[in-house]
Parts: C-alpha cells; structure tokens; sequence
C-alpha cells in the first residue's frame, strides 16, 4: 500500500470536473485507491465521493492506492493533480 500526500493547487478545487477526471483516472486501474482531508477515507473512483472532500486550492489531500498497479496509479494521479488536472489557471 502506497500512502502520500499531494497539494491541491488549482484555483477551483477538487470541483466536480475535476473530481470527475480524478475519478475517471482511478478507475483505469485495479488497485484499490482512496482519498482524504481530514478523517475517513474515501473512494476515489467516486466522483461524489471525492466531491465530499471539499477539497479547495491549498487543501493537503492524502491519497492511497493498494493492489498490483498500486505505484503507476500514484505516479499517474500525482502528475494529474500537480497539472491542476489539465485546467488553465
């Protein structure tokens, strides 16, 4: 099981296109794969789920991923959030 810690930077937050791009990325692969901000883990496969979060621009959001494809799926969600998920500022 992989744990980390990723910065949300997009001016708009983990909002519903950009849960959903989470979402949609998550479910490409086998492992298990949630998230949070603070207290109970969610699943990120979920576009709801991640939209709970209220995950704003300078939100700390814990992702785990667990299961085979567990590194390429971090490595892969890492890069989309560090690309604020493929927005323009």
């Amino acid at each position: 099981m992989l744990t980390e810690t990723i910065t949300i930077i997009n001016k708009r937050g983990l909002h519903a296109r950009a849960a959903a791009k989470f979402a949609t990325l998550s479910a490409q692969f086998g492992c298990r794969t949630q998230a949070r901000t603070n207290g109970s883990w969610v699943d990120a496969k979920s576009v709801m789920s991640l939209m709970l979060l209220a995950a704003t621009q300078g939100t700390d959001l814990e992702v785990s991923t667990d299961g085979d494809d567990e590194a390429t799926a971090m490595e892969t969600i890492r890069a989309l959030i560090n690309n604020r998920f493929e927005e323009e500022e």
